[in-house]
């Protein structure tokens, strides 16, 4: 099995799961999200965020393959760059972190080992670029595929509580710590991606 993690570009934005790619939740504060939607403009919003997160930052994700198939992706940025961010009652993410936005592994590649390798790859970048650790809005009550990652889940592999909410934590991962994790740790981390987003819908077309 030939497996490959590339950075996200607008080259290989088409490779994201439809539904993904015209998703704004994260990248627009909650008014213009909901004015991009209705007016239908919402994968050019997203394209244009991350053209501006690549020339302001840089890489700001990756875009895992297997085969040469697209199988899935993580989405990572400074909050700075995240207006929806703000909106969480458990905001701000801490100055040394960077924002999961969001991940996603395609039912049936799950349990390969591809979501250990996938975060592995963005805490290696991101040590380079010097941030310590990864931080995320978790959903308590988390009842079906969303924007936002289960709480239990970002706990089961790693993950603490910063700020506890009843619905939104906010947690974080220390970044060397993801070097070096157990294998349960790295099965646990392939269940949470893969419990992201399982909608036939969200498949590539």
């Amino acid at each position: 099995m030939g497996r490959r993690l590339v950075p996200l570009t607008l080259d290989n934005l088409s490779d994201l799961p439809k539904r993904c790619r015209g998703c704004v939740f994260w990248e627009l504060d909650p008014v213009s999200g909901e004015a991009a939607v209705r007016a239908d403009t919402a994968a050019l919003e997203k394209e244009a965020w991350i053209s501006a997160v690549l020339l302001d930052w840089g890489s700001c994700g990756r875009v895992v393959y297997v085969d040469e198939v697209p199988v899935g992706f993580v989405l990572y940025a400074p909050p700075a760059y995240v207006p929806r961010s703000s909106a969480f009652p458990t905001s701000p993410v801490s100055p040394d972190a960077v924002q999961l936005i969001t991940a996603f592994i395609m039912p049936g590649y799950q349990g390969q080992g591809l979501g250990r390798v996938m975060v592995q790859t963005v805490a290696k970048d991101l040590l380079r670029r010097g941030f310590k650790a990864i931080e995320a809005f978790g959903d308590a009550r988390w009842k079906e595929p969303a924007c936002l990652l289960p709480a239990e889940h970002l706990l089961a592999v790693g993950f603490k509580t910063v700020r506890p909410h009843p619905t939104y934590p906010r947690l974080r991962l220390e970044l060397r710590s993801t070097l070096s994790w157990k294998e349960d740790v790295e099965l646990a981390l392939d269940r949470l991606l893969g419990a992201v987003q399982k909608e036939p819908a969200l498949r590539p077309l």
